[in-house]
């Protein structure tokens, strides 16, 4: 069956709780699995609070910054986990891309991951990572929500 789940996550409650679907359905079938964590490469300053941010941070900083805080909520997210995972960073500004890209190189049979569920406006305007993950890639992913 499956021998290698990827579960990207945000430290949000809905990712914990694919992590544990990963965890569960990895247990069951021998499966290793991997968490993801996507994080901009740097802050666009396309409104005042960007702007803000970006003029306190170097991209450099800034990028520290992130892998620390990525670092600590994988560590926490991994413990959910119940059991043993492997945790990856990775910067991009495209976090559908990066899941992607990771499940490839990481040669992943399955993705397992949230979806928020937004509809109407906020659906449209924001767009949904977990539509573009399945519009992008060739091996299964399992939504959860």
């Amino acid at each position: 069956m499956y021998k290698h789940i990827l579960v990207p996550t945000d430290g949000s409650k809905l990712s914990d709780k694919a992590i544990r679907h990963a965890a569960g359905l990895a247990t069951a079938v021998g499966a290793k699995v991997t968490l993801l964590h996507v994080a901009p490469e740097q802050i666009w300053p396309v409104f005042a609070e960007g702007a803000a941010i970006a003029a306190h941070y170097t991209k450099k900083e800034f990028q520290d910054e992130t892998r620390r805080q990525a670092e600590r909520m994988l560590d926490a997210a991994a413990k959910r986990a119940g059991m043993a995972v492997e945790t990856r960073h990775v910067l991009n500004d495209l976090p559908y891309d990066a899941i992607v890209t990771a499940a490839a190189k990481f040669k992943c049979d399955l993705i397992v991951m949230a979806s928020h569920g937004r509809k109407g406006v906020a659906g449209f305007l924001l767009g949904s990572e977990t539509q573009k993950v399945l519009t992008h890639t060739k091996i299964p992913v399992l939504v959860v929500r």
